[in-house]
């Protein structure tokens, strides 16, 4: 039943583009398959808002923030406020995207992984490198991680304590 609701296109993005969605289902999907248990719309303890955070058995946090078109992304300066709470951070685009401003040293190629996607699946143009969060902040995050999963999954089974997310 968790899977189901992971896969499901409608809790992640509900407001945004068809392809921000679609990209958020293609990303989960490759996470899965990888062990990566993701999130949609992460509130930050910073104020920030990461598209998508996911967490793999060994407690290894994954930020993904997703890009649709050209101008969110030269237009985005928050992302690198993401960099305090995950131990790998990868964009993910559509598929088609131009992948060229990745490569320009504004997005910090040597931070950062690259992820196409499209609704059905998603492959890593380029692997995000380990960079291992404090174990205060690792556990902070976790213990954050875990009681948002348990709120979305508690909003699901009661529709009536929904929202406090």
């Amino acid at each position: 039943m968790a899977s189901t609701a992971i896969l499901n296109p409608d809790a992640c993005f509900t407001d945004a583009p068809l392809a921000a969605q679609d990209v958020a289902r293609g990303v989960t999907r490759l996470f899965f398959r990888q062990d990566l248990l993701a999130l949609c719309e992460v509130p930050l303890p910073n104020g920030r808002r990461a598209d998508m955070m996911a967490i793999d058995a060994k407690g290894m946090m994954t930020i993904v923030e997703i890009k649709v078109s050209r101008s969110d992304l030269l237009g985005d300066q928050k992302w690198p406020d993401y960099l305090d709470y995950c131990d790998r951070f990868f964009w993910a685009v559509p598929a088609g995207f131009s992948l060229e401003p990745f490569e320009t040293e504004a997005f910090q190629p040597g931070l950062c992984g690259l992820i196409v996607a499209d609704k059905y699946d998603a492959a890593v143009v380029r692997e995000a490198p380990m960079r291992k969060l404090a174990p205060a902040r690792r556990k902070a995050e976790t213990l954050r991680f875990a009681r948002r999963a348990a709120l979305r999954l508690v909003g699901n089974l009661d529709p009536g304590l929904a929202g406090f997310d």
